[in-house]
């Protein structure tokens, strides 16, 4: 890019995941769209990209797909209008938030953290980063099939809470870094990945990601 940022594939940060984003998800899931937004956090090595082999979890026996809209980070931002926010954004992708469901069900009926459940090592695939000045702000598809099967369908313009309005949020209660990575939430349709499965997403016909299981 050609303003000073790092160009979207420079550096990968924290990753901060939004839950229940949009509503027929929410409902899948017997949960209601919360006040504030849900947010959990998946590390750097959580990160893999298309056309990796990925090893299931042993601690888990039902991890899920969720295909999202992601967003990097192109310079440092504190506090931010949701006016301005796109500014801050160096590029758009497609991800898929990894999630050990049987492990998630346990913490919340315990009230314990999900990190084991969403934070695991290679969780979080993403396809190359297409820089936000070559696509504009959207809305886009999202799509993810399994096996070739059509499991996941939906719209960007389906999120109950915006990008800008994500960008705000988060820069105001953690601060965001130059390569940090925004997960947005994913439609309704997520389901299990087993071994030998082949899953492939795609944002519109601007990024695809595909990533095996074993």
């Amino acid at each position: 890019m050609n303003d000073g940022r790092p160009t979207p594939d420079d550096n990968r940060g924290t990753m901060y995941c939004i839950g229940r984003n949009y509503a027929a998800h929410a409902a899948e899931m017997g949960a209601s769209i919360p006040t504030d937004p849900i947010v959990f956090i998946k590390p750097p090595a959580a990160y893999c990209a298309s056309g990796s082999v990925i090893a299931l979890p042993s601690f888990s026996h039902d991890v899920h797909h969720e295909v999202e809209l992601v967003v990097v980070i192109g310079r440092d931002v504190d506090e931010i209008e949701e006016g301005q926010a796109w500014s801050v954004v160096a590029g758009v992708g497609v991800g898929i938030d990894l999630t050990a469901r049987d492990v998630q069900a346990h913490a919340k009926r315990n009230g314990e953290p999900w990190a084991t459940a969403k934070s695991w090592r290679h969780s979080a695939p993403m396809s190359d980063i297409v820089p936000i000045d070559n696509v504009g702000i959207g809305p886009w598809e999202l799509r993810l099939t399994v096996n070739g099967e059509l499991r996941q369908h939906g719209s960007t313009s389906m999120m109950e809470r915006s990008v800008p309005r994500l960008i705000s949020y988060l820069a105001s209660v953690f601060s965001l870094r130059a390569g940090d990575v925004i997960f947005t939430g994913t439609p309704e349709g997520v389901g299990p990945v087993r071994r030998g499965d082949v899953v492939e997403a795609w944002l519109s016909d601007l990024a695809h990601l595909s990533v095996s299981f074993t």
